[in-house]
C-alpha cells in the first residue's frame, strides 16, 4: 500500500517541500531510504521502527520503501522522523490516510516516541502557509515558534501517541491557540549603560552617530582605553525591531538551530563578537548544505570585530561585498544560497603590535616596518567601507579616578550621559531619515540618486568637502562616506542642511590617515 505526508527541507533560509512516500511490498523485512537523503535521515529507520514499536504501535515485517521526493534535491536532518512515521502508519492501515490530507509536519523521534524539536521550524511554517496547509504538527517545544507565522493552524504534540490523536480529533475544527510565548529574561548584555563610559567623547559621539544612520565604526586605541565598552552599549542604543525585523532574525536564528526551545519571537537586536580564530565558513557562512554565518547572525545588529588586525586578511576582505551589499551569496555545485546580512559593523584594534603607538606618555617598542606589516592586514577597500574611523586615546589618572568620586557623590551631581537618552535621540534622528524617503531607509543605505536628492548642502560646505576629498586624495566610496555621515549628523542636531561644521566633523572621523601619517 502507498501512502504520503509533506514535509520539507531546508535550503538556505528557505524550505523546500518534500514529499515523502511510503511503500509496503512483499519482500524480506527491510526499509529502505531513497531520494538524496543524508546520514541523519539513514539513521531515522531506527529510530522510527524503535519509536513505532514502544508506542505500542505495529512494526511491519515486510518490505519497506521510503522515498523523498524530489529525488534530485538533497534532504538533510532528522525532522523528516515524523513524516516517515505518520506515513509508514496509513501504509500499515493503523491511521486513517484522510487525516494527513493538507497536514504538514516535521520533528525528530526519539527511541521511545518522543518529539524532539528541530531547527528551521519557522521557515517551514512559513513554507506551509503558502503552500495553503491545513495545519502544520511539529513537536510542542517548537510550537510557539511556528505559531509566529500568521494564517497558519500549528498543532504541537509531545510524543508520538499524542501526535496520532491530535490528528484524530483534529476534523475541521479549528485547534486550540498556540500557547502564549516564552520570552527569555534581558540578557546582561543589554543592562550594559554608556553612562558607565567615563571620558571618551569622541568614541561617544561615534557611536551614536553609528547608531543613528548605521554606520560602520573603527575603534583604534591601545589596551585598556574603552573600545571593546563603548562597542558592547551601540546594541542599547538602536531603535527596537520591528515585526518584520525581528521574524527576519528570529528566522535566520531557528534555521542555524540558535533558538532555545520553546522561545518565539527575537526582539533584542543581535550582538555578534566572534573570535579572531574563527574560519570563514564560520564568519561568512558555508558547508556543504550552507548554513548562516557570524554575518548572518548579526542581521539588523551589531557584528563586533575585536582585535581586527589579528584576523587573516583574506578573511577580512571577504567583509568587502556583505558590507556593501547587505547580503551573502554562497554558490556550491548543486544550489545557490543567499543570506541577508544588514548589520552595523564594529571594529576595534590596537594602533600597533604593542598598541602604544602615538600615545604621549608611554614609548612604542614597533618599529615602522613592524607597525606597516601589522596594518598590512586591512586593505584600502575594506577601510573605504568604514564611515567612522575614531583614535581612542588612554584615559588619564584622574578620569578615572572620577569613576569611583561619582559613585560615592551625590545623587545631584551630573555623570555622562546614559544609554536611554542618548537612544531617544538616534530614534529621533531615525524618524526623520525614514521620513523623507519611501523606503524608510537609514543615510547608509539610501541610494546614491535619493541621497542627491535628499541632502540638502550648502555652497561653502561642498567647496570644503570639495578641497578635503582633493587633499586627502579619498576614494569617490570615501568621499561619499564623508557626506553620508555629515547628513547623520544634521538629523541629530536638527538641522536642515548640510553646513561646514558638519562636513567638518564627519571629515574628523576619517582618522586613520592620520594614524598613517604619524
Amino acid at each position: 500500500m502507498l501512502a504520503r505526508c509533506i514535509s520539507a527541507t531546508l535550503q538556505g533560509l528557505t524550505a523546500i517541500p518534500v514529499q515523502v512516500e511510503v511503500d509496503i511490498g512483499p519482500g524480506l523485512p527491510a526499509l529502505h531510504m531513497v531520494g538524496l537523503a543524508d546520514a541523519a535521515i539513514q539513521e531515522a529507520r531506527e529510530r522510527v521502527r524503535s519509536a513505532l514499536r514502544n508506542s505500542g504501535l505495529n512494526v511491519p515485517l515486510t518490505r519497506v520503501v521510503v522515498n523523498l521526493a524530489p529525488a534530485d534535491l538533497r534532504k538533510e536532518g532528522p525532522g523528516f522522523d515524523l513524516p516517515i512515521a505518520l506515513a509508514l502508519l496509513v501504509a500499515s492501515s493503523q491511521l486513517p490516510g484522510d487525516q494527513l490530507q493538507g497536514v504538514w509536519s516535521a520533528a525528530e523521534l526519539g527511541l521511545d516516541g518522543q518529539l524532539r524539536p528541530i531547527r528551521g521550524v519557522l521557515a517551514l511554517a512559513i513554507a506551509a502557509r503558502h503552500a495553503g496547509a491545513r495545519a502544520l504538527l511539529v513537536a510542542e517545544s517548537n510550537r510557539a515558534e511556528a505559531a509566529l507565522v500568521e494564517g497558519l493552524s500549528v498543532w504541537g504534540a509531545t510524543d508520538l501517541p499524542a501526535a496520532i490523536q491530535r490528528l484524530a480529533t483534529a476534523g475541521n475544527a479549528q485547534p486550540a491557540p498556540a500557547a502564549p510565548m516564552h520570552q527569555p529574561p534581558p540578557s546582561s548584555r543589554h543592562q550594559l549603560d554608556l553612562q558607565e563610559v567615563r571620558g571618551q567623547q569622541h568614541g561617544r559621539r561615534a557611536l551614536e552617530i553609528a547608531a543613528a544612520g548605521e554606520h560602520h565604526l573603527l575603534l583604534v586605541g591601545p589596551p585598556g582605553s574603552g573600545k571593546t565598552m563603548l562597542a558592547q552599549r551601540l546594541a542599547g542604543l538602536l531603535p527596537p525591531l520591528s515585526q518584520t525585523e525581528a521574524l527576519a532574525t528570529t528566522q535566520i536564528h531557528s534555521v542555524a538551530g540558535l533558538l532555545p526551545p520553546g522561545s518565539g519571537l527575537i526582539q533584542e537586536r543581535p550582538f555578534r563578537s566572534p573570535h579572531h580564530s574563527c574560519t570563514a565558513a564560520a564568519l561568512v557562512g558555508g558547508g556543504t548544505i550552507p548554513r548562516p554565518g557570524e554575518l548572518s547572525l548579526a542581521h539588523h545588529g551589531v557584528l563586533f570585530l575585536d582585535e581586527l588586525t589579528e584576523f587573516p586578511r583574506d578573511l577580512l576582505d571577504q567583509l568587502r561585498q556583505p558590507l556593501e551589499d547587505g547580503e551573502i551569496s554562497l554558490c556550491r555545485s548543486r544550489q545557490q544560497t543567499r543570506f541577508p546580512c544588514r548589520f552595523t559593523l564594529v571594529a576595534a584594534t590596537n594602533p600597533c603590535p604593542c598598541g602604544w603607538f602615538g600615545e604621549p606618555e608611554q614609548t612604542c617598542r614597533c618599529g615602522e616596518l613592524r607597525r606597516r606589516r601589522y596594518w598590512s592586514k586591512l586593505s584600502g577597500p575594506l577601510l573605504d567601507r568604514l564611515d567612522l574611523q575614531v583614535v581612542v586615546r588612554r584615559l588619564n589618572a584622574e578620569a578615572l579616578a572620577d569613576t569611583y568620586r561619582t559613585t560615592h557623590a551625590k545623587a545631584s551631581t551630573r555623570g555622562p550621559e546614559s544609554s536611554r537618552t542618548v537612544a531617544q535621540r538616534v530614534l529621533k534622528a531615525r524618524q526623520t531619515m525614514t521620513d523623507r524617503n519611501p523606503w524608510a531607509l537609514s543615510n547608509s543605505r539610501l541610494p546614491p540618486k535619493v541621497l542627491k536628492r535628499v541632502a540638502r548642502i550648502e555652497a561653502t560646505a561642498l567647496n570644503m568637502w570639495e578641497h578635503a576629498v582633493e587633499k586627502r586624495r579619498l576614494s569617490a566610496r570615501a568621499g561619499d562616506r564623508v557626506m553620508r555621515v555629515a547628513l547623520t549628523i544634521c538629523d541629530l542636531d536638527n538641522r536642515h542642511s548640510i553646513d561646514e561644521a558638519a562636513i567638518a566633523e564627519a571629515l574628523n572621523y576619517r582618522s586613520f590617515d592620520r594614524i598613517e601619517a604619524e
